[in-house]
Order: C-alpha cells, then sequence, then structure tokens
C-alpha cells in the first residue's frame, strides 16, 4: 500500500485528517511516523511515536470528509503495485495527462457539491426567516389556515426532500474515474525512488538544496520550486534509509525556507527533531547541541529533546577531556553543501566519474587532440554506402572511439521509441556470481529489446550498423532501445564479460560483447553523458549521431579501459539503442592479433 500518492494529490493537511480520524475511530488502525530519530530513547520516549502534528486537527472537521473516507479505503483496499514509474521519463508523462484528466474530474465534483451546497443553503435561508416569524407568536402563526397546512406539508414532504438532498453523494463519479486510473499511479517506492534521484543530481552536479528548491539548475529557467513540506520529505527519505548525510541538507533547506516565514504544514520542532539528530550522526556534537536546545526551547515537553541535549553534552564533556581541548561554539555558518563530508560509497572511481560527468577533468592534451580527425566512411567500398558514406568523427585516438552523424533520421527515431514505448521495463544487469538478470539502483533506466522483424525500421538500422563497422550482427544482441527517467543513469561498468563471470554470454552461444555501437535518439538539456573514467573521456549526448567502439582486444581479451558510464540526466529526457556485437561470425571480418594487446 502506499499513501504517497494521496498526499501529492491532496496535500499533507488532508491525507493526515483521513489518518487521524481513521485512528481516532478504529483503534485497530494505527499511523506512525517510521522514521522518527531514534536519539536517545531510553532515557525520554519508548516504542513508536505517533506524529505530534495530528493532534490539531479537530475531530469534527475530519468526520465530514466523507469522499476522503473512501479514498482512504481505496488506498488500502484496492491497491496495485506499480513500481519503478521513475525510471523512465517517457512513462512519467503519462501521467500528466492522467492527473489532467482527474483534475477536470475533481472540478465537476466540487461543482456538484457547490452547487447542492447552494440550494442547501438557499433552503436553510428561507426557513430561518420563517422560523422567525412563527416563533414569535406561534399560537398566532398558526391561527391562519395557510399557515397550518404548510407547516404539516413542510414537516411531511419538504424535510424529506430536503434529506434526500443532503444525503446524494456527488463524489461518485469522481470516485470511479480515480479508480480507473489507480493502476496506472506511482507508490511509494517510485516516490522514494525520485527523491534519492534528486540526491544523485545533488551530489554529480554539485548544487546544493537551495538550487533545487528554487528550481535554479544550470542552464534552466523554471518555475518549479520545492516547499518546506518537500524539503523535509526529501530529508525523512534520506533519514529513514540512514542517509544523514543528505538528511542534514534538505532539513536545513526546510527550516531555512520555514524561518523565512513560508507557510508549511510541518512544524519547526518536527525539522529541528530530525536535524538535530542527522547532525549528531554526522559527528558534530556542538551543533547537534546548539540545534538541540533550539528544539527544547520552542517545545520543553519534547520526549526527547530533554535526553537527547543531556546526551550530547555528556558525550562532548567526555570527548573534550580525553583530548584536554577546551569547548569551542558552533561556527554561526549555516549548514550547507561542503560543510560535512559525503561518505565513501562503493564505487572506487566516484570522484573521477562524477568530475567527467560535469564536464570536468577530461585528459587529452591539444597534442592528441590534433590527431583526431574527421572523415567519410564508406564501410571499406561497400555498396549501400559508395553513394553515400558516413560521416566519421574521432571522439578519443586510444581506445579508438568514434561518433557517426546522421545515423538515424527522425522517423526511424520517431518509429524505434514508439515500438519500444509498450515493451519499457526496469533495466536489468547481469548478476556476476550467478549469471541472472537483476535490477540494480546503478543503473537507472528502462529497456525494451526490438527484433529486426518488429518492423523494416529494425532491420534497416541494423543493417546499417553492420555495414559502417564491418562486423556481422547475425551474432549480435537485440537493438535494446533505453529511457532514462529522474537521474537516470548507468554508474561505470564493462560491456564485456570479465574472466571471474566466464559463463555471462554462454547461453547465446555467440562469445563475449566485442563492441558497442550506441545511438543517440534525443538531445539532453543538461548531464546526460557517456564518460569513460579510466582515461577521461566524455562524449555528450547528440540527436541522431551514434558512437562505436571495441570492447574487446583482437587477441579477444579485454579492453578494461573501456569502464564506461551514462552520467544521470540533469534536466531532459535520454533516449538511446545499443547494438552489442558478439564475437562469433567477425573471425575473417576482425582477425586475431598476434599479441594479448593488438
Amino acid at each position: 500500500m502506499s499513501l504517497r500518492l494521496y498526499w501529492k494529490h491532496y496535500g499533507p493537511s488532508v491525507l493526515r485528517e483521513v489518518l487521524y480520524v481513521a485512528a481516532t475511530e478504529n483503534p485497530s488502525l494505527s499511523y506512525s511516523q517510521p522514521g522518527v530519530p531514534s536519539g536517545v530513547r531510553t532515557a525520554s520516549s519508548g516504542g513508536t511515536v505517533s506524529d505530534p502534528r495530528l493532534k490539531v486537527i479537530g475531530r469534527d472537521r475530519m468526520r465530514k470528509s466523507c469522499i476522503l473516507w473512501a479514498v482512504l479505503w481505496w488506498c488500502c483496499s484496492c491497491w496495485t503495485t506499480q513500481a519503478e514509474i521513475f525510471t523512465s521519463i517517457s512513462q512519467m508523462t503519462d501521467l500528466i495527462y492522467t492527473e489532467k484528466e482527474l483534475v477536470q474530474s475533481l472540478r465537476e465534483y466540487i461543482k456538484a457539491e457547490e452547487s447542492k451546497l447552494a440550494a442547501v443553503k438557499s433552503w436553510a435561508n428561507k426557513l430561518d426567516d420563517l422560523t422567525k416569524v412563527s416563533t414569535s407568536d406561534p399560537e398566532g402563526y398558526l391561527g391562519h389556515p395557510v399557515n397550518a397546512y404548510k407547516l404539516m406539508k413542510r414537516l411531511n414532504t419538504e424535510w424529506t426532500e430536503l434529506e434526500s438532498l443532503v444525503l446524494q453523494n456527488p463524489s461518485d463519479g469522481f470516485i470511479s474515474n480515480i479508480s480507473t486510473h489507480r493502476q496506472y499511479f506511482p507508490d511509494e517506492e517510485d516516490a522514494t525512488g525520485a527523491a534519492k534521484a534528486l540526491m544523485r543530481l545533488q551530489d554529480t552536479y554539485q548544487l546544493d538544496s537551495e538550487a533545487f528548491s528554487r528550481g535554479k539548475l544550470p542552464g534552466v529557467h523554471s518555475d518549479a520550486f520545492l516547499s518546506v513540506d518537500d524539503c523535509y520529505d526529501m530529508g525523512k527519505t534520506a533519514y529513514n534509509e540512514a542517509d544523514y548525510y543528505h538528511a542534514v541538507l534538505w532539513m536545513q533547506q526546510a527550516l531555512k525556507q520555514l524561518d523565512a516565514a513560508e507557510e508549511a504544514v510541518v512544524s519547526k520542532a518536527d525539522i529541528l527533531d530530525y536535524l538535530s539528530y542527522s547532525v549528531y550522526q554526522m559527528g558534530d556534537l556542538p551543533r547537534a547541541i546548539e540545534l538541540t536546545r533550539r528544539l527544547v526551547a520552542i517545545d520543553s515537553s519534547h520526549q526527547r529533546a530533554g535526553g537527547n541535549l543531556r546526551y550530547f553534552e555528556k558525550l562532548l564533556f567526555k570527548q573534550l577531556n580525553e583530548m584536554n581541548q577546551a569547548y569551542e561554539p558552533p561556527s554561526e555558518e549555516p549548514i550547507q553543501l561542503g560543510t560535512y563530508s559525503r561518505p565513501k560509497d562503493h564505487l572506487p572511481e566516484r570522484e573521477t566519474y562524477e568530475a567527467l560527468c560535469r564536464g570536468e577533468g577530461q585528459k587529452m592534451n591539444e597534442a592528441r587532440r590534433s590527431r583526431l580527425f574527421c572523415r567519410y566512411q564508406d564501410g571499406q567500398m561497400n555498396p549501400r554506402l559508395l553513394l553515400k558514406p558516413m560521416k566519421e568523427e574521432d571522439e578519443w585516438d586510444s581506445p579508438h572511439i568514434v561518433r557517426y552523424l546522421n545515423i538515424l533520421s527522425d522517423e526511424e527515431i520517431g518509429k524505434i521509441k514508439e515500438l519500444a514505448k509498450p515493451r519499457l521495463a526496469r533495466a536489468t544487469v547481469r548478476d556476476p556470481k550467478t549469471g541472472v538478470l537483476t535490477t540494480a539502483n546503478y543503473r537507472v533506466s528502462k529497456s525494451a529489446w526490438l527484433e529486426a522483424e518488429d518492423d523494416p525500421v529494425i532491420a534497416r538500422v541494423n543493417q546499417r550498423i553492420e555495414d559502417i563497422t564491418g562486423l556481422t550482427v547475425d551474432t549480435a544482441e537485440l537493438l535494446q532501445v533505453a529511457n532514462y527517467g529522474v537521474g537516470g543513469q548507468y554508474e561505470p561498468h564493462y560491456d564485456f564479460s570479465r574472466k571471474d563471470e566466464p559463463d555471462a554470454f554462454k547461453r547465446l552461444g555467440t562469445g563475449n560483447r566485442v563492441a558497442t555501437f550506441l545511438n543517440y535518439m534525443s538531445d539532453v538539456e543538461a548531464g546526460g553523458a557517456t564518460v569513460f573514467p579510466d582515461f577521461g573521456a566524455a562524449i555528450w549526448p547528440r540527436k541522431g549521431t551514434a558512437v562505436f567502439w571495441y570492447n574487446l582486444f583482437k587477441s579477444g581479451e579485454g579492453d578494461y579501459r573501456t569502464r564506461h558510464a551514462a552520467c544521470p540526466v540533469l534536466v531532459g529526457s535520454k533516449w538511446v539503442s545499443n547494438k552489442w556485437i558478439h564475437e562469433r561470425g567477425q573471425e575473417f571480418r576482425r582477425p586475431c592479433g598476434l599479441t594479448e594487446v593488438d
């Protein structure tokens, strides 16, 4: 079950109203904050802590939200998981039109409710005037036979009609419409994945939380912004993943915007609660103490703050004594990007990879660059290329990487996308231990596989690749089409199988991946480069072009320099298609070399 969708469509305050009613009316239902900072619970708290903000919601107001009850019931009982929508911009665009239709349906519901309420108000006003007269002199009023008749009629029929009007439920159409679309809605995993994607972009492109919050991304002018509650949710997502580095950045941004008098549902105490404990986890005791003191000043009865403050102060005093140092107050500078060091992760070349994604750190000097050329490529006198050779540009000298221009027309790109969209599924990687295809956090995209028999365009593209490279595609894998979603990426990897995974392509029976042919099918506004950390190349997407390189030496040994990555897409939608060409069938097209590295 996911309530994130409900949050997005109705707002946090309405969601809390429904949850509060559910919890108070039905003790078997409970709502608690799964990510409440643990702090030092032994001294001041225990068990699960309910969200204190729910207490400010009045029960009477809740009970009037009948439609919200219905939607909550639907969320709990009829949810269909549609995880990983966030991994493809193409599939996310469908949600835009779905939301537009739901907004129209919601407006129709509001109009019906307003019409109903106007009718009830009209009745109330008329009867209010009437009762003022009748109650001033009841006997005199009823002494007139017409008044006596109308009283009997009102109470016998008209009040019954009013009761029927009040009991009418204009929400049926809206509920029916939203139920029809529910199978396409994102779930909690999508919301978490999208939040992590923003943090990944933040890290890769060294953007502070302020830039994201105000929509100030490189080369983009947009009205998109994040509210205090959005920033708080980002921080809480990181906190729940024990990612205190990002929790600090986003909770600090939420606090900054709240201090600037921006309206919010979340309270300052809640933000300080998460922020102070996350700062403590980052090892900054002085600042954690300062933040906790602010929390105590706001809410002296906070069930964890007092215990946490005593614990932090005791711990700091102990550390200062052990190091024989005097206490120094924390810096008055606000927490920002760079205040704390980002924790190391599994990727050894992380800094190099991300620098290349930003367009930094390329290692080719001018002397080598002067040896890069452009030429017309006819595929060694291939008949199909003699009259219209391909434009070929050198992107890198060693290993040799080339780019082909005008490799795909707009019409061909449109047809490939059209064929791929219904088949897009979360892209997978091969587990090096088991050889089984599985999803991975370091590859965020959706892909589809297209055969030559699917459409003449696919057959034509396959033939074109064979003509240009001089390699047979009879033993190649199908054309893979990929669309990258929010922060879509593929971290550094090899296309070929290494010696520690000899069975990776065994079932294909076509040997290792000798070469990669990568088509760019869209321009990308920012980010999305293909980078090679080992030698410092960064190749930027250009619609209609393709890049080609060999993964193996002529000896069949892997060229480990070709470890490459698809950088996160910062702004835009990235479409690519690739052909992995295998060894079998190339014996006479690319003969073996005499040495291991030929």
